[in-house]
């Protein structure tokens, strides 16, 4: 399976989806959102351990694709109908990305803007390289964010911080993210798909199935009352005592060996 806009590779159970506009800085076009989805279906198809997102060429991802939103515009008569179907095809692969028991890796090269800022923050972890810059610029031309910003955004920097980032639209860079909270870490820009492979890596060697839970507690942890939270880790801490993966980290924790995880 080829893809129009997406690279795709699949190595020692970690899938690379790289978005591959660079001519508009990966900018978020309808078939972008389409082949992304598809691109992921295909890397849990495909039994993927962790995956990385990433761009090629001089962004991650400059946000929506204003030049597809004015030839709408035009064709159609109403501004607004890119925020209709592309936005909710943007929004389905926001929601796959969450609701994947998978470890998704944000590899973020150069400029990530808007929505691509969002789509950064719907992974689980985010690397960046040392020339990466962040904004939330739809303030700039009138909108308001979309993507998950508002809900992604205030639960890794805080409410005011996310404040400032989205009613003013700055721009702050990899480092400045970093301190506060926003990304993982940040790695010189030509060692970045080796730092975030070495990342997928581990996490691909590890106890998936105690990892996909992990996801699922992180998704429900702010919105969850403290019970119903208790209850949820009770509920996934007998499933990860049922796993052969429990089983195998005990025995290599007693035999003084590094465990070998399947997954199951």
């Amino acid at each position: 399976m080829s893809f129009e806009t997406v690279e795709y590779s699949f190595d020692n159970n970690v899938a690379v989806v790289k978005m591959n506009r660079p001519e508009a800085l990966n900018a978020l076009s309808l078939q972008l959102s389409v082949d992304l989805k598809a691109a992921f279906e295909r890397a849990v198809d495909d039994g993927a351990r962790a995956v990385i997102l990433t761009g090629s060429g001089r962004a991650f991802c400059s946000g929506g694709d204003l030049r597809e939103m004015r030839s709408m515009w035009e064709r159609e008569g109403r501004i607004e109908a890119f925020l209709e179907d592309p936005l909710r095809a943007l929004h389905d692969v926001i929601l796959f990305i969450r609701e994947t028991p998978v470890p998704f890796i944000a590899a973020v090269n150069g400029v990530c803007a808007g929505a691509g800022t969002n789509f950064a923050l719907a992974c689980d972890m985010i690397i960046a390289a040392d020339d990466a810059s962040f904004n939330e610029a739809f303030v700039r031309i009138g909108l308001s964010p979309d993507c998950g910003g508002t809900f992604f955004l205030p639960r890794a920097v805080g409410e005011k911080l996310a404040a400032e980032l989205f009613m003013l639209g700055g721009t702050v860079d990899a480092d400045r993210a970093m301190e506060i909270g926003m990304i993982n870490r940040v790695v010189p820009a030509e060692s970045l798909m080796d730092e975030a492979g070495k990342l997928a890596g581990k996490l691909a060697a590890g106890p998936t199935g105690s990892i996909g839970r992990i996801k699922k507690m992180l998704n429900g942890s702010f919105s969850n009352t403290l019970n119903e939270q208790l209850k949820l880790e009770h509920e996934f801490q007998l499933r990860s005592g049922r796993s052969n993966d429990f089983k195998e980290g005990v025995a290599a924790f007693f035999e003084k060996r590094a465990p070998s995880f399947s997954g199951s």
